[in-house]
């Protein structure tokens, strides 16, 4: 869809774009097309997209995929969507707000590809919340305020590694991110965003008893990240024990959480519990 035709349909239905909604519709053909190409579709493949606004990443995803399942919050969009897909067999749209339907409605997304231009507001939660769900995607390529790409891509000392960046590690392997000027947006937003393509590990690196610690952990260090991660964890773990599993990783007890490497976290974790 070009931006012309983008205006003109926004006309057309009177639709006001809302930013809390994160409205910003990509309508840059290239840009599209290098999402589509960063899933890797194959005709058998079911893709997860949230947020499909006017339909212009849909359209090429339904072309590519077997099955595309569309969760759009806005009723405008939703009604628009309808009546544009009314004859693509290989659609489903549920008029939703995605990060509520998955925290409280459960699902194994594990036979999926999330392909999506995600929500600014709320793209972090739902990244956390599909990497933590017992079947995760087996791929998430997924559009988003770049500084937030440069979180899932972040390496330990840097200002961008924090605790985003762990959770997903759990469970994914960031393979590949580019940047989406502006421009390419409409309305444009206020920051560039970026792709970013996670891929899933081929086994989970913890069971469940110590994906739950390390998370607790990670969360607890990066509360308050300028302050020493000995100190922060003393709230949740007792003194003797953090310090014996510090002498054993050789971490100093000055030493905050961003210092330290996925690995060293999950060593961590292990000694304390």
């Amino acid at each position: 869809m070009k931006l012309s035709e983008m205006k003109r349909v926004l006309a057309a239905g009177d639709i006001r774009l809302t930013k809390s909604l994160g409205q910003n519709f990509l309508h840059d053909g290239n840009q599209l097309r290098r999402i589509v190409a960063a899933a890797e579709l194959k005709g058998s493949d079911r893709v997860l997209e949230i947020g499909p606004g006017l339909g212009s990443l849909t359209g090429l995803l339904l072309a590519e995929a077997g099955e595309v399942f569309a969760i759009e919050k806005d009723r405008r969009l939703m009604e628009y969507l309808e009546q544009c897909f009314a004859d693509a067999r290989n659609l489903r749209l549920r008029h939703d707000d995605a990060l509520e339907l998955l925290q409280h409605k459960p699902h194994d997304w594990s036979g999926w590809k999330l392909v999506a231009n995600l929500p600014y507001s709320v793209a972090s939660r739902i990244l956390v919340e599909l990497a933590q769900a017992n079947g995760c995607p087996a791929r998430m390529v997924v559009t988003l305020q770049r500084e937030v790409a440069r979180r899932l891509v972040a390496k330990p000392g840097h200002k961008s590694y924090g605790a985003l960046t762990l959770l997903i590690l759990l469970r994914y392997e960031p393979r590949d991110w580019f940047k989406i000027p502006a421009s390419c947006f409409f309305p444009e937003p206020d920051v560039d965003s970026a792709c970013v393509t996670l891929i899933r590990r081929p086994e989970p690196l913890l069971n469940q008893a110590q994906t739950k610690a390390v998370t607790k952990i990670v969360k607890r260090a990066f509360s308050q990240r300028r302050k020493m991660m000995f100190k922060l964890l003393k709230e949740d773990w007792p003194e003797e024990k953090l310090r014996s599993a510090f002498d054993a990783l050789q971490l100093s007890l000055q030493a905050r959480a961003d210092v330290l490497s996925f690995e060293q976290f999950v060593d961590l974790t292990n000694l304390l519990i």
